[in-house]
């Protein structure tokens, strides 16, 4: 594993007590940084931390509760000084359907997790960022944000509008030291992956020209070169992660 500077830099990680988040944090403490780990399943929270170590906390959130995220933001801030790294991971897929047969709630639900949540958590932590002048924010998206994936409208409309979250964050905060990148990974072979049908696993499988799921760790290794100092003339920017899925 090559090492990336992340020392002294404190990062706070949604969705991070499984999946990507998980291996994102483990990706963050090795390469010197502290995590503290957003999710909404205390249990699991309690046992990434236990995996994770000293450097690693946690806390029960509801990501769609603005209140809740704003309290959140506030007590990481006081308790380590300072908010360095913001990575938007959770996501639901809310099933797989044709549109036309989602159920207003499941759509709406997907994109208040997956669009509306990374919203509230960054309006949490701008501010805290620019009483530092410095940050990153890297938002997980997905190639079925670029390519609308059928049978997930919701969801593939939920990663379009978080890659547009990111162009217009990331022109707003040109200048003051905080800078703003998404990534659109192709699948990978994670808990996410119970929310799916069979078939439209298959289908996600077939389009990857490299013929295999994402690891959560190859993931994790891009954020965490978005999350540092090495990472100082990109922002408002979509990296592939697709395994030449993406055609643009």
């Amino acid at each position: 594993m090559n090492r990336i500077d992340l020392q002294g830099r404190t990062a706070i990680i949604t969705g991070g007590a499984r999946g990507i988040g998980l291996a994102t944090a483990e990706r963050i403490l090795a390469s010197g940084g502290s995590a503290v780990l957003w999710d909404v399943d205390g249990a699991a929270i309690e046992e990434a931390v236990a995996q994770l170590g000293a450097k690693a906390s946690g806390q029960t959130v509801e990501l769609t509760d603005a209140d809740a995220v704003a309290a959140a933001a506030k007590d990481a801030f006081a308790k380590a000084g300072t908010i360095d790294i913001l990575v938007n991971n959770a996501g639901i897929t809310g099933g797989n359907g044709k549109t036309w047969e989602l159920a207003p709630d499941v759509w709406r639900r997907t994109i208040e997790v997956n669009l509306v949540a990374p919203f509230l958590t960054s309006r949490a932590v701008v501010p805290l960022m620019l009483e530092k002048g410095y940050g990153r924010i890297v938002n997980i998206a997905s190639i079925a944000g670029k390519e609308g994936n059928p049978n997930a409208s919701h969801y593939s409309a939920s990663k379009a509008g978080l890659i547009g979250l990111t162009k217009s964050l990331g022109k707003e905060l040109a200048g003051t030291g905080i800078l703003v990148n998404c990534i659109t990974p192709a699948a990978a072979r994670t808990a996410i992956f119970d929310q799916m049908s069979q078939e439209h696993i298959d289908y996600m499988l077939s389009k990857i020209p490299l013929n295999r799921f994402v690891e959560p760790a190859e993931v994790a290794a891009m954020i965490a070169w978005l999350a540092s100092e090495d990472c100082s003339f990109s922002t408002g920017a979509v990296f592939d992660i697709s395994g030449g899925r993406a055609v643009y």
